[in-house]
């Protein structure tokens, strides 16, 4: 019998989730646990895998659409199957959750009432021409009557954007224009230049264009809601140092000479190494806040800040106080190649105890970083560097690398912080160390 699928919670803190992609069409055969579709949630894109075994019926949601756990997503059956009462059921609203809120606000202004669509023409406003008929010609933007249905919503997008709506073919009911066609022509680098042309100030001489406008990511509105949470409610405070680096690049020379081409280690790689074992000396500084309770983690899991095109992740690096420097860089440069394709699991990501954050490949010589809550401290790692430094007596030319601690005052005290970095300074300007 055929039956409603749901968007399942893919993760404990998913409040909603946008599909991305769907790996089966209408009239393939699905079977327990087979892939779906894939979806991003606040954490990472994720596999939705089927839960029964059937023929896909319909596909009830469009790639792109942001929706609640629970919204009817697709129906499963049998082939050939009468599906037409349970499409009933889903256009009445009762299949499952509403869309998420916020999402799909174009298909909720394609819907809205009369009195709110309106035309841009204002010689012909409002609803006696919603009332009337529209002949197919109608139903193209800016054809035989100029007029384009639209709501106020993406009337007002479509100024922000610089975009003339008779440009463009609305997919909405009888032609309207809908907010998924705008954000289709943000995606797609349309802008006023293509439709409105660009804007001019009257005697300026240059352009004036508005802003571009781009739906965020829900990894994107993850990083702003947790970053802006640490950053309001967790009580920073930084310590810099600043390293000795001869003795790691030496190191460093060395054990990718060693390696002899069987991949190469990273100077972040050996910081990570660092930490590991600074966090193995001082594991004071290994916990994070709880709310009544401390966390004191016995076990090293670094997250590892990557840079991807919408923003950030942090995979973990598990036991690094436990692997050798070799095998830390191989997992990092998987991890940081699967969060650029997103194709990262929740547990890879999730519930590291200590981050670090390297911007010395920019050319960043210090910087603080905002701790990735719920971890305790997060260190900023800048660029290497070099300056005249005085040995012996003699002015030569040193190595240097500046590094920041972000710490939670509520679980890590100045002294604890300080004698952290004090233990990362012996692994760093001593890199031997970590070999015992």
């Amino acid at each position: 019998m055929a039956k409603i699928i749901g968007l399942p919670k893919l993760s404990p803190t998913m409040e909603e989730g946008t599909l991305v992609a769907w790996t089966k069409q209408e009239g393939d055969s699905v079977d327990v646990d087979e892939l779906l579709a894939e979806v991003e949630t606040d954490k990472a894109t994720m596999e939705f895998r089927s839960f029964d075994k059937g023929v896909l019926l319909k596909i009830l949601v469009p790639v792109g659409e942001t929706l609640a756990p629970d919204t009817p997503v697709a129906i499963l059956g049998k082939a050939g199957e009468d599906i037409s009462a349970l499409l009933e059921q889903v256009a009445a609203g009762k299949g499952g959750a509403k869309p998420a809120a916020g999402a799909s606000q174009g298909s909720a202004a394609a819907g809205a009432s009369g009195a709110q669509e309106t035309t841009t023409t204002a010689s012909q406003p409002g609803t006696a021409a919603l009332a009337s008929p529209v002949s197919d010609a109608d139903e193209h933007t800016g054809a035989a009557t100029g007029r384009v249905l639209s709501s106020p919503l993406v009337r007002k997008m479509a100024r922000e954007q610089g975009i003339d709506l008779h440009t463009v073919r609305g997919s909405g009911p009888r032609g309207r224009v809908i907010k998924r066609d705008l954000e289709g022509l943000s995606s797609a680098g349309h802008a006023s230049t293509d439709a409105a042309g660009p804007s001019r100030t009257a005697g300026s001489g240059w352009e004036r264009r508005p802003p571009r406008v781009e739906k965020a990511s829900g990894t994107r509105k993850t990083i702003a809601r947790r970053l802006t949470e640490s950053k309001r409610e967790v009580p920073h405070y930084y310590l810099t140092v600043d390293f000795d680096m001869d003795a790691m690049v030496a190191a460093r020379t060395q054990l990718n000479e060693a390696l002899a081409g069987a991949g190469k280690v990273s100077f972040n790689d050996l910081v990570i190494k660092a930490c590991a074992l600074a966090l193995r000396d001082v594991p004071e500084c290994n916990a994070s806040w709880g709310g009544d309770v401390i966390r004191f983690h016995q076990v090293v899991d670094i997250s590892v800040a990557v840079a991807v095109p919408d923003g950030l992740i942090t995979p973990v690096v598990r036991d690094a106080d436990k692997k050798g420097v070799s095998v830390i860089a191989e997992e990092v440069r998987s991890l940081a190649q699967r969060a650029k394709d997103k194709k990262l699991r929740l547990e890879e990501i999730s519930e590291g105890t200590f981050s670090i954050s390297n911007l010395g490949m920019y050319g960043i010589e210090e910087f603080a970083a905002v701790i990735n809550p719920p971890e305790g401290a997060i260190l900023a790692v800048g660029a290497l560097r070099e300056e005249p430094v005085v040995r012996d007596g003699q002015v030569v030319v040193g190595r240097r690398m500046k590094a920041t601690l972000s710490a939670d005052h509520r679980v890590i005290d100045g002294a604890i912080g300080a004698r952290f970095l004090q233990a990362l300074r012996g692994y760093i300007e001593r890199p031997i160390a970590m070999l015992l």
